[in-house]
């Protein structure tokens, strides 16, 4: 085996492609070599909205308001309002996994799941347009 002397001018130049970015007021080192997963896109009002659906309906199931009308009242809320978001409590767990974790379009909003929507889980999935993107 050969000894390196102080003559040899041999170098070795390695390239590592990187972003450098600031996400949370920290800077992260992102690999070109590998692609980022998407980020998740998480919808305040949409998570809140469901949230309140099931703590009402809980409510409701355990006799601490008597109807809709009973709850809307003590709520301070519309009637009309309260049924809607109720209905989110019956959206088919798929859903429900897909907004909590972040993977529903960017069109998928409050709004969207306030209509009414088919009783039918699958047909609720093909409705909203979301396939398995837990």
């Amino acid at each position: 085996m050969k000894a390196l002397d102080a003559t040899d001018q041999t170098t070795i130049t390695v390239h590592v492609p990187m972003t450098f970015t600031v996400r949370g007021g920290r800077k992260t080192i992102l690999s070109d070599a590998v692609p980022a997963p998407p980020q998740p896109r998480i919808d305040n009002a949409l998570l809140k909205a469901l949230a309140r659906a099931h703590r009402w309906r809980r409510m409701i199931e355990s006799g601490e308001y008597g109807s809709i009308t009973d709850l809307a009242k003590a709520e301070d809320v519309n009637q009309s309002y309260a049924c809607r978001i109720l209905r989110l409590s019956m959206l088919a767990p798929s859903i429900v996994t897909t907004i909590l974790n972040g993977r529903q379009d960017s069109d998928v909003m409050l709004k969207q799941v306030m209509k009414p929507l088919p009783v039918r889980w699958d047909e609720q999935t093909a409705t909203l347009k979301l396939g398995d993107r837990s």
